[in-house]
């Protein structure tokens, strides 16, 4: 894979950029001062790290956070380009240097308060940062690198980790606060997970049916929905493989709150339709959702 060579500043100065990595910093920070570390919780990652070493040996959390960053920074310009690697390089610094001059008063010594929403808010943070290109945690830079080095998968090294550091914490603060530590970093995954992929998650239904010329005509007249149409063949069963059909394969791309709707208008037009559902990260261009007209 080849990167980019030139650091795009216009990305990394934009309006959106700027606002999203501030705002992505100050979350993480009143996630780890204001709930987190002064309640000996954890979240994964490089972030993890660093508080175990800060809370063990005393050593400065935002220096920590730095220098455990780097070598992951730099793993990640070789894989992705200069413009990701100086985009995280201004996260990690600007966080590193709220976490020396910002106070931020405890806000709560309740567990499953600070699970929620300390999980909640450091979630916030890494999901904005990444929106834009960035990152404040290096973990995941390290699992794509391991990954295509060594055969293993993302989430391999990721629980290999994460199963490291919350069975540390567990030795050193008490099995309690290693567990709340894992709810707080579940909670962090899936607010993270939500800010870069968004709320409304949307899935591609795909349809072969004897009735495709009908089954388009409910999909796109009256869900109103766009489609693609593959050309194929269905048929090929054990008992008659020899008998084909020529047939039109239908794709669209609707959200999870539309998909029962419609699977139920096709099955009723054709009892025996095969379908298959796949959910999908992102989805850009074309016609996937009506848009207000006021």
């Amino acid at each position: 894979m080849t990167v980019s060579e030139k650091v795009n500043w216009n990305d990394i100065f934009s309006f959106k950029s700027i606002a999203f990595t501030v705002l992505g910093v100050l979350c993480a920070l009143v996630a780890l001062k204001g709930f987190m570390i002064p309640n000996n919780f954890l979240d994964g990652g490089v972030t993890g790290i660093s508080i175990l070493v800060y809370k063990i040996f005393g050593i400065n959390i935002g220096i920590v956070l730095f220098v455990l960053n780097l070598p992951f920074l730099f793993m990640g310009y070789k894989k992705m380009g200069k413009t990701f690697a100086v985009q995280g390089l201004i996260a990690i610094t600007l966080l590193c240097i709220l976490l020396e001059v910002v106070e931020v008063p405890t806000v709560t010594n309740e567990k499953i308060l600070i699970s929620i929403f300390g999980g909640f808010l450091i979630g916030l943070g890494i999901g904005f940062i990444i929106k834009i290109g960035g990152v404040i945690d290096g973990l995941e830079v390290i699992a794509e690198y391991t990954n295509k080095k060594s055969g293993f998968q993302t989430t391999e090294v990721i629980m290999l980790v994460n199963s490291i550091i919350f069975l540390t914490a567990a030795f050193y603060f008490g099995i309690e606060p290693a567990m709340y530590s894992i709810l707080t970093y579940f909670t962090a995954t899936k607010t993270a997970d939500y800010v870069v992929d968004g709320f409304e998650s949307y899935t591609a239904l795909t349809i072969i049916s004897k009735e495709h010329d009908a089954i388009k005509s409910i999909i796109v007249k009256d869900f109103k929905k766009a489609i693609t149409v593959y050309k194929g063949e269905r048929g090929y069963l054990y008992n008659s493989f020899d008998t084909k059909h020529d047939c039109d394969i239908i794709v669209t791309v609707v959200t999870r709150l539309e998909i029962h709707r419609i699977k139920q208008a096709i099955l009723a037009k054709d009892p025996k339709a095969f379908f298959y559902v796949e959910n999908i990260k992102e989805v850009g261009g074309g016609v996937v959702k009506q848009t207000k007209k006021h």
